[in-house]
C-alpha cells in the first residue's frame, strides 16, 4: 500500500496488495441489499480509511484514516449512523510526529475500552527512530477519549517490536496485541500492555527453527472463551511460508496450531459454535478451525481476502474482498458464498472501491465498513490512478436485526458489564441467560448491569419498550 507521508516520504507494506486481479468466485448472486455511502473523504478530513470501524457508547462509529488530514499523516474520526463526520484528531500534530503517523495495514481497528475510551496503534511515529536502520520511527500505542484528547501510551523501539497492528482488551483489563516486525528475531512480537502503557513482550515470533512458529503477525489476536488468545501470521510456517495460526496463553505459553495457513491476514473470529473462522489471502479462502487446530476450507470468496470476518445476528459470516472491483460477501457456516455488493458500480466509483478493512455489525442491525478509494470527492489520487479519498458505508441486509452488544463477553458474579444497543430507557430490563439483573441506564445506547448471583453462561437479553433484544454472542460466567 502506498503511504504519502511528510515531505512525500513513501513506505511500501505488503506490496502484493497492489496487484489488481479479476477473479471468479463461487458466489451466488444476491439482491435486496442496500448500500448507502455515508461519508466521502476529501483529504482535508482524511483519506484512505483502512481499518474496521468500532461502535462507541454513544451509538456512533469511530475509525482512522491512513493518510490525509491537517498534517497528511492520518486522522481519527467519528461518524454518526446517518453520516455526519467529525475529525477528532490529526496525527503528527506534535513536533517530530511523536504522537504517531498512519494507521496499520490489514489490521484491527480501534478498541472500545471498558473505561469508555478508545485504544489504537500507529505503524510509524513516536520518538524512537530506531527502525529500518534508524531512518524510521517504529510506531505507537495511544488512548483517545470520545472527545478527541489523545495520549501516547507507548512508543516502540524495535527491540520491543515495531509497526504494531492493533490490540484487544482482555478480561483482565489489559491490552494484548502484536507488532508485525521487530523483537528479538525481527519477525514481530506478541505483547501485553496495561492501560497506563507498561509493555511486556510475551513472545518473539520466528523463535523456532526456520520460523515454523510464524513471522509477521498481521492483525490483533482474539481472546477466546477459554481465556487464551488466537491469532495469525502472514509469513513463516512450513512449506512456502504461507503463514500460521497460533494460540498463546495470557502468560505467554505459545502453541502453533496451523503451520500452513494460506497467508491469513485478518483477525480471527470465534463463532457461536466455538470454532474459529478466518480468511486466507492466498487463494481467497474462508476457513474454519477447531480450537485444537483442525482446519477446513469452507469456500472461495475472491483473491486478496485480507480482512477478517464478522458473525452477524443471522449466524452467517460477512466480509470484504479487496480487488478490482471489491466486494462484500456472506458465507454460511456450511460454506455457501453469496456476493452481496460489488463496488464501483456507480459512475466514477462514488460508492467507493478497494474495501481493505473488515465489516462490523452495528447494534441497529446494519453492516458498516470503509473503502480506501472512491467516493464523491476526487481530491485524492492514491492508488495507481484511482480517484477519490475513500468512503464510509452502511449495508442493510434482509434478515439482519438489531441486537445488544457487550463490551466484554465474560465476567464473574458481581462484575459490572457494559452493553451497547438501541432505545434504552429507565424501564429497560436485563437478564443473563434468564437470570434477572438490575441495569443502570444512560438513556439511548448504553447501559451497565452487574452479573447476578445464580447467572449461568448463555445469551444476555435486554428488553425495551420496542421488544426484547439478544446479545450477538454468548456471555461466559467465570466461576
Amino acid at each position: 500500500m502506498r503511504r504519502l507521508l511528510n515531505g512525500g516520504r513513501v513506505r511500501f507494506v505488503h506490496a502484493r496488495i497492489l496487484a489488481f486481479v479479476f477473479c471468479a468466485t463461487t458466489a451466488i448472486p444476491a439482491t435486496a441489499q442496500t448500500l448507502t455511502t455515508l461519508v466521502s473523504f476529501n483529504d482535508t478530513n482524511g483519506a484512505e480509511p483502512n481499518i474496521p470501524l468500532v461502535q462507541g457508547r454513544d451509538g456512533n462509529f469511530y475509525g482512522m484514516t491512513g493518510t490525509g488530514g491537517a498534517n497528511n499523516a492520518g486522522t481519527i474520526f467519528k461518524v454518526t449512523p446517518t453520516g455526519t463526520l467529525t475529525t477528532l484528531y490529526n496525527f503528527c500534530s506534535q513536533p517530530g510526529c511523536t504522537d504517531g503517523i498512519n494507521t496499520p495495514l490489514i489490521a484491527s481497528g480501534l478498541v472500545l475500552g471498558t473505561d469508555g475510551n478508545f485504544y489504537g496503534a500507529t505503524t510509524e511515529g513516536g520518538p524512537n527512530s530506531t527502525c529500518n536502520g534508524g531512518s524510521q520511527s517504529c510506531g505507537t500505542v495511544f488512548k483517545i477519549t470520545p472527545g478527541g484528547v489523545l495520549t501516547t501510551l507507548h512508543s516502540f523501539n524495535g527491540a520491543d517490536g515495531s509497526f504494531p497492528n492493533g490490540m484487544v482488551q482482555a478480561t483482565d483489563g489489559n491490552l494484548y496485541g502484536t507488532a508485525q516486525e521487530g523483537g528479538a528475531n525481527g519477525a514481530g512480537t506478541f505483547f501485553k500492555m496495561t492501560r497506563s502503557g507498561t509493555l511486556t513482550t510475551l513472545y518473539n515470533f520466528c523463535s523456532q527453527t526456520n520460523c515454523t512458529d510464524g513471522g509477521g503477525p498481521s492483525s490483533a489476536p482474539v481472546q477466546a472463551i477459554d481465556g487464551n488468545f488466537y491469532g495469525t501470521t502472514f509469513g513463516g510456517g512450513a512449506g512456502l511460508g504461507g503463514g500460521t495460526v497460533y494460540k498463546i496463553t495470557p502468560k505467554g505459553k505459545f502453541t502453533t496450531l496451523v503451520t500452513e495457513g494460506g497467508s491469513p491476514a485478518g483477525a480471527l473470529v470465534q463463532g457461536t459454535d466455538g470454532n474459529f473462522y478466518g480468511t486466507g489471502a492466498r487463494g481467497g479462502t474462508v476457513f474454519k478451525m477447531t480450537p485444537n487446530g483442525s482446519l477446513t476450507t469452507l469456500g472461495v470468496v475472491g483473491q486478496y481476502a485480507y480482512a477478517g470476518l464478522v458473525q452477524a445476528t443471522d449466524g452467517n459470516f460477512y466480509g470484504t474482498v479487496y480487488g478490482q472491483p471489491g466486494t462484500v460477501f456472506a458465507i454460511t457456516p456450511g460454506g455457501t458464498v453469496t456476493t452481496l455488493y460489488t463496488f464501483c458500480t456507480q459512475p466514477s466509483c462514488t460508492d467507493g472501491d478497494y474495501p481493505l478493512a473488515g465489516l462490523i455489525q452495528g447494534t441497529n442491525g446494519n453492516l458498516y465498513g470503509v473503502t480506501i478509494v472512491g467516493g464523491a470527492d476526487t481530491a485524492c489520487n492514491l492508488i495507481q490512478g484511482a480517484s477519490g479519498c475513500g468512503t464510509v458505508f452502511s449495508l442493510s441486509v434482509p434478515g439482519l436485526s438489531p441486537f445488544v452488544e457487550a463490551v466484554t463477553y465474560s465476567g464473574r458474579v458481581g462484575a459490572t458489564i457494559e452493553f451497547l444497543g438501541q432505545n434504552f430507557t429507565s424501564s429497560t430490563t436485563v437478564s443473563f441467560n434468564g437470570t434477572p439483573a438490575t441495569p443502570s441506564v444512560k438513556p439511548g445506547t448504553y447501559l451497565t448491569a452487574k452479573v447476578p448471583s445464580g447467572a449461568t453462561t448463555g445469551y444476555v437479553t435486554i428488553t425495551t419498550s420496542g421488544g426484547s433484544l439478544q446479545s450477538n454472542k454468548i456471555f461466559r460466567v467465570i466461576p
